[in-house]
């Protein structure tokens, strides 16, 4: 075996990140192509490529940590600022929403009718389904905060229950955003409000439906026995991600579904 005098794990050569490019950009084209012509083809395709690849690398990911030993202390410590700064990146996306939404809420212009909500536009009642989302939401931080807990003492069996609740309560979230969606009044060409509202719970949406697969990549995980209580980096990131997308929905509900309708 070669010898490495150092901690840090220096990976092998892959095909994985050009093909991930090449997905990438077939999606761009793709998108493009659908949109000027309705041609579904070169999306779909790049998107199932894009799909597979991810599968291999993350697959790749897991026996370098799992089985290969390549996931030191030091190692670790840069997958731990690596989510960190990614977490930023995605607190800075989100505050661009919301920057939007109050620079059009709180002057509203003679073309919106000179108030908001906009004429025309009726909102949701916040004490309804969106209030339902968050009881929802918040009882998956709470489960997520208990599986934490089930790592750090090895009890994996307990976790595989809390992480399956979690999981479970996040489709469920996804379900009731369908039905909210399907039975709004407004859509996403109705004025500004439209735009901003169904930009900003869409992608959190699209957030909850990452933070839900990671989480089941998780449960998964815990089921082939990859993780002990010394060594579980992979379901704090997803726990930390589950965090954020709790704590970005707080600020839609009071924000967009409370103050702003």
């Amino acid at each position: 075996m070669t010898k490495f005098y150092h901690p840090f794990h220096l990976v092998t050569m892959s095909p994985w990140p050009l093909y991930v490019g090449i997905g990438v950009m077939g999606m761009v084209m793709g998108l493009a192509e659908m949109m000027f012509f309705s041609k579904y083809n070169l999306v779909m395709l790049s998107f199932i490529l894009f799909i597979a690849i991810m599968f291999v690398w993350w697959r790749d990911v897991v026996r370098e940590g799992t089985f290969e030993g390549w996931h030191t202390g030091y190692v670790i410590k840069g997958l731990v600022v690596g989510m960190i700064l990614f977490i930023v990146s995605e607190v800075l996306f989100f505050f661009s929403f919301f920057w939007t939404f109050f620079h059009s809420s709180l002057v509203p212009t003679l073309e919106l009718g000179g108030h908001w909500p906009p004429e025309g536009v009726e909102p949701f009642n916040p004490f309804q389904v969106p209030l339902l989302n968050t009881v929802i939401l918040l009882s998956s931080g709470v489960s997520v905060t208990w599986a934490h807990h089930c790592f750090l003492s090895g009890e994996m069996n307990k976790a595989m229950d809390s992480l399956m609740i979690t999981w479970g309560l996040g489709l469920y979230f996804l379900l009731l955003q369908c039905f909210e969606y399907f039975t709004a009044s407004f859509s996403m060409s109705d004025s500004v409000f439209g735009s901003i509202f169904f930009m900003a719970t869409g992608f959190h949406g699209f957030h909850v439906i990452v933070g839900s697969l990671f989480l089941v990549v998780v449960w998964v995980r815990v089921i082939f026995g990859h993780f002990s209580s010394k060594h579980h980096f992979g379901f704090e990131a997803a726990a930390w991600y589950w965090h954020f997308v709790d704590v970005v929905w707080l600020f839609l509900f009071s924000v967009v579904y409370w103050w702003g309708g």
